[in-house]
């Protein structure tokens, strides 16, 4: 059975170095590391932060790069002995939102927003669940994102409460959660 370690922060606090660094504490001979990395590369600034994340791993990692339906891409690991880092599940989020390009954000109706939460939940739901049922062990990164300012616009508003209410699950299933802020982490449970 799969172990869930959820670690969460604030933007640039330090929350993926410091999952790596967990990641790597329970890395053996017999132990495997995997990167699920869900960034989609859409500017300069994203192409740079991506190539920041990939210049600290090393060949101890096997990378994965998926913006969305993740379950499928790690199918095949799942009676191994292996380590996940999905980074980061905010990013993820975001992939459904922005690629969903039959949503007028100005004009949304709440069936149509109710429907892409649920698409997002049922992928989330099918990866803990796998995860659950596998011999992986998940370490989930995501972004704080309730601590901020309250977005003007409808998609941030959606954005920041879905991200809120998906981290509220991923919190209720973890076996440990960390909370990173400024580089320092905080056990949470």
């Amino acid at each position: 059975m799969g172990k869930i370690t959820y670690i969460t922060g604030g933007v640039r606090s330090g929350k993926s170095e410091f999952a790596e660094k967990l990641v790597l504490k329970t890395t053996t001979d017999t132990k495997k590391n995997l990167y699920l990395a869900t960034a989609i590369i859409f500017d300069e600034e994203m192409k740079e932060r991506i190539k920041i994340h990939q210049e600290r791993r090393d060949d101890k990692w096997i990378t994965i790069e998926k913006a969305k339906n993740i379950t499928e891409e790690i199918k095949n690991y799942k009676d191994k002995n292996y380590n996940l880092l999905l980074d980061c599940l905010t990013d993820l989020i975001t992939n459904y939102i922005i690629l969903d390009k039959n949503i007028d954000w100005e004009k949304s109706s709440k069936l149509q927003l109710k429907k892409l939460e649920d698409n997002i939940f049922q992928e989330i739901l099918e990866f803990t669940n796998f995860i659950k049922e596998s011999k992986i062990n998940l370490f989930i990164v995501s972004n704080e994102v309730g601590m901020g300012i309250v977005p003007s616009y409808p998609m941030g508003r959606y954005f920041r409460d879905l991200s809120g209410k998906v981290n509220q699950y991923v919190a209720s299933i973890a076996d440990e959660i960390y909370l990173v802020v400024s580089g320092i982490s905080l056990r949470l449970k």
